[in-house]
């Protein structure tokens, strides 16, 4: 496709992007809306799919609205503040449903539960790039920096760090080989963890400055509460992002644990190992990081709660394990579970599980395993930790009744 193009946009996509059709091709666009006809130009082009960039919109939705933030279309972080956010959730559980159809062939429960919360400044952590004196996020699909002075999205606490940063990048204390940081708070202090310099690792008096007008920069750690638990979450450890809706993501995860013995699977720092201990459950919780491993034992120890702490890898573990646990919950990466673990989880088949996923299309791929391997799913929940973004998360309930 050489010039312009017209087409109408059938629906989102997951990962930001809304599709159409022309000619016989897929056609893949961001920032638009369903039932929208779009002017376009061709950017890049495989067989039966074009990437486009939307040139004009020729028939808005009624959805459509204009975006709060003045970095939209150009910052990479946010995919949907051109449409209310009702509309976006709405579109996300369409996405999460039609993800799992076509993925895993999975029909899915009749009704998909939702849990939503503010759709701003909820962002408890962010990773910070500098460029030439400036400070902000990467474009969209590049490396280019686009400067921010602030971010809708983020927490005030986090807003108030950028805009001390931005003021000490003209210091000439301030380290010209710094790409970028992470910045993580729980809106009193702020941990900063640096991700990548151009040069000699960053000295101790760098933190120092920071601490000057960032409280808490040069530690080596933070302290978290949610759930009704204090977590120490380390430089290395994660921790959920949404400072509004980690509370009712472990109360939705932990919904029906009929207690007894329960295993918790890439279990980071104990976010549910130590609820789950609180409810009474016999928890072992597995983490293949040196360094979440380390905060967990903490957290469970400052808590006074029992837990069998491993440093394990999740598929190693459970090839281990002859009798199942009774309750299992796994909050596994972007990758999913992975053919292994599920085929260990088929072996064992505990009679209640329950996955934390962060990826529609994993998800699906896992469920598909576990539903021919004899598991039902009984619950789906959509928890909308990334508003005005094309991210989502579920929590899948699953029981296995043979067992």
């Amino acid at each position: 496709m050489t010039a312009d193009h017209q087409v109408r946009i059938e629906k989102w996509v997951y990962g930001g992007d809304g599709l159409g059709r022309l000619d016989g091709r897929v056609i893949l666009a961001p920032r638009v809306l369903p039932g929208e006809l779009v002017r376009f130009e061709a950017e890049r082009e495989k067989p039966g799919l074009v990437h486009a960039k939307p040139i004009e919109i020729l028939e808005p939705a009624p959805a459509r609205i204009a975006p709060d933030c003045p970095y939209f279309g150009r910052c990479g972080g946010c995919h949907y503040q051109h449409a209310g956010y009702e509309y976006q959730v709405e579109q996300k559980l369409a996405v999460l449903r039609e993800t799992l159809q076509r993925v895993g062939r999975i029909e899915g429960p009749e009704a998909i539960n939702l849990v939503a919360g503010p759709p701003w400044e909820y962002r408890n952590r962010v990773q910070l790039h500098f460029d030439q004196g400036e400070a902000g996020f990467l474009e969209a699909g590049s490396h280019r920096l686009c400067p921010v002075e602030r971010c809708a999205v983020s927490s005030p606490r986090l807003n108030e760090t950028l805009a001390s940063l931005r003021t000490m990048i003209s210091d000439r204390r301030f380290p010209r080989f710094l790409r970028s940081l992470e910045l993580f708070t729980n809106e009193t202090v702020v941990q900063v963890n640096v991700l990548e310099t151009a040069g000699p690792r960053l000295a101790r008096s760098f933190f120092d400055w920071c601490a000057e007008t960032i409280p808490g920069a040069g530690a080596p750690a933070l302290d978290y509460i949610a759930a009704g638990e204090g977590y120490r979450v380390g430089h290395r450890s994660f921790f959920q992002v949404n400072r509004f809706l980690i509370d009712r993501l472990v109360e939705t995860a932990l919904d029906g644990f009929p207690g007894g013995t329960a295993l918790d699977l890439y279990a980071g720092v104990g976010l549910f190992s130590l609820p789950l201990a609180r409810r009474g459950g016999e928890v072992t919780a597995v983490e293949s990081g040196a360094g979440a491993q380390i905060d967990l034992r903490f957290n469970a120890e400052r808590a006074a709660l029992t837990i069998k702490s491993v440093q394990d890898a999740a598929d190693r573990y459970l090839a281990s394990l002859e009798q199942p646990p009774d309750f299992v919950l796994a909050d596994p990466p972007r990758t999913g579970l992975g053919p292994a673990v599920v085929g260990h989880l088929v072996r064992l088949r505990p009679r209640h599980l329950t996955i934390v996923s962060c990826d529609p299309a994993t998800l699906a791929r896992d469920l598909r395993g576990l539903l021919d391997g004899g598991f039902a799913l009984e619950h789906l929940t959509m928890v909308d930790l990334f508003p005005q973004t094309a991210h989502i998360e579920s929590v899948a309930r699953l029981r296995h009744p043979g067992a």
